[in-house]
């Protein structure tokens, strides 16, 4: 990885799950198919019949970690192709070293754009990139794609400003699987990288979108955190549209961040996913973006 910059990467917000190497814990999705969870990062990992696809690769500090787990855990020796979700660091860790070692990276064409030059973002203090050659998706999409690995297909699709301008979902029908990357959390409120075109509604139609694909036995993979099922993908769905509509009103009211915050429009949500405060606070000024006059 190159850093930007004198200050380089600097990670804020990542800084703790960044400041140590990862235990990553292998779990079986589906035949064939495994998650490898590290400390802020989820990657799945499909059997092919010469390489593994992988779907996000970790941080750079856990890539030989997660490689070496995908070899276990696949047999494959090699990562034939790897998709990101999108460009945070938790997602493009990997992409170097798969590049390198001759692997397939795909990615939405924002992720290709931003891998190639420094990045600012809300989850973290300073740049990040540019990654080098290597590192930068060889394959991208605007819209979506398809792809058949491993006897089945991978679907997938873009999931425009919801996380941040670049994210995809990774559908594999035949495991029924979903990768639902950033905008989908199951442990904590969702990050919406509003420095980086991310806002609630986008959040809101992402929720609509992937919630459209699942049944309700799916295994849902977030970016980081436990597996969910799409009965609880359709009750986010339902939550953050409610949270949307109120968000909205609250603004023809007149309302700050503050004020906002104050009528603790998710406490009854509190218990599952902790403190709402940073999240509203990211909601109210995401809509403000959203709605400012040019």
């Amino acid at each position: 990885m190159q850093l930007a910059g004198a200050a380089g990467f600097g990670l804020l917000a990542s800084a703790a799950r960044a400041a140590r190497a990862s235990v990553i814990a292998s779990s079986a999705l589906a035949p064939g198919m495994t998650l490898l969870a590290g400390t802020g990062f989820n990657v799945v990992a499909l059997k092919g019949p010469g390489g593994s696809l992988l779907v996000d690769g970790g941080f750079a500090r856990d890539s030989k970690a997660v490689l070496k787990a995908a070899a276990g855990a696949t047999g494959n020796r090699q990562v034939d192709t790897l998709i990101n979700t999108h460009w945070h660091p938790a997602q493009t860790g990997s992409n170097e070293a798969v590049g390198k070692s001759g692997g397939t990276l795909i990615a939405h064409e924002v992720t290709r754009l931003y891998l190639g030059r420094p990045v600012a973002s809300v989850d973290y203090e300073g740049l990040y990139g540019p990654l080098a050659t290597a590192g930068r998706p060889t394959k991208s999409t605007r819209g979506g794609g398809a792809l058949e690995f491993g006897g089945q297909p991978v679907v997938y699709g873009y999931l425009p400003a919801a996380h941040t301008n670049g994210d995809l979902y990774i559908h594999f029908p035949v495991s029924n699987v979903l990768v639902a990357g950033g905008p989908v959390t199951s442990e904590s409120w969702p990050l919406l990288d509003y420095r980086n075109g991310a806002w609630l509604g986008g959040l809101v139609r992402a929720h609509e979108k992937l919630a459209a694909l699942v049944r309700p036995d799916t295994r849902v993979v977030p970016a980081s955190g436990r597996v969910m099922t799409g009965i609880e993908l359709q009750q986010q769905r339902t939550m953050f549209a409610d949270f949307h509509e109120r968000m909205v009103v609250f603004q023809n009211k007149g309302y700050d961040s503050g004020d906002c915050i104050a009528q603790r429009p998710l406490k009854e949500f509190e218990s599952q996913y902790g403190d709402a405060a940073a999240f509203i606070r990211g909601a109210f000024y995401s809509l403000n973006l959203a709605y400012s006059p040019d």
